[in-house]
């Protein structure tokens, strides 16, 4: 794995705070463990990308394209292309799947959680050995 350079946190926060509709609708269904018991965070830094939305135990990407995105296709491919090369699985969604079919689009998600294995537990856990 790659080093990346330190976290811009301040920015993070900044794209928290300015989260377009689609985003603030889907965190209502992402945050409190909601899906499968997995925690995700808003605008999470990986390593020179912000993800909209990280499960970093699965190493979860989920991203919403908004209308500029139409315009950068071609950037938003290599950027996927970049993440899963360290080992992130992305999957992408419109604002207007989002804001039109939250239940499939959370169905989605739930089907991508669910192809992700579980990372094995550490022996040092697993009792008297």
């Amino acid at each position: 794995m790659p080093v990346f350079k330190p976290r811009n946190t301040d920015r993070a926060r900044s794209l928290r705070n300015a989260a377009t509709p689609a985003e603030r609708k889907l965190w209502k269904y992402l945050s409190k463990r909601q899906i499968s018991g997995r925690k995700f965070s808003r605008q999470m830094p990986v390593g020179p990308y912000y993800a909209d939305f990280l499960c970093r135990e699965l190493r979860l990407i989920i991203e919403i394209d908004g209308y500029s995105h139409e315009m950068q296709q071609s950037d938003d491919d290599k950027r996927t292309k970049d993440l899963v090369r360290h080992g992130y699985k992305v999957v992408r969604f419109t604002n207007d799947d989002v804001l039109n079919n939250i239940e499939g689009v959370i169905r989605q998600i739930e089907m991508a959680v669910a192809d992700i294995p579980t990372p094995n537990p550490s022996r040092k856990r697993e009792g008297d050995q």
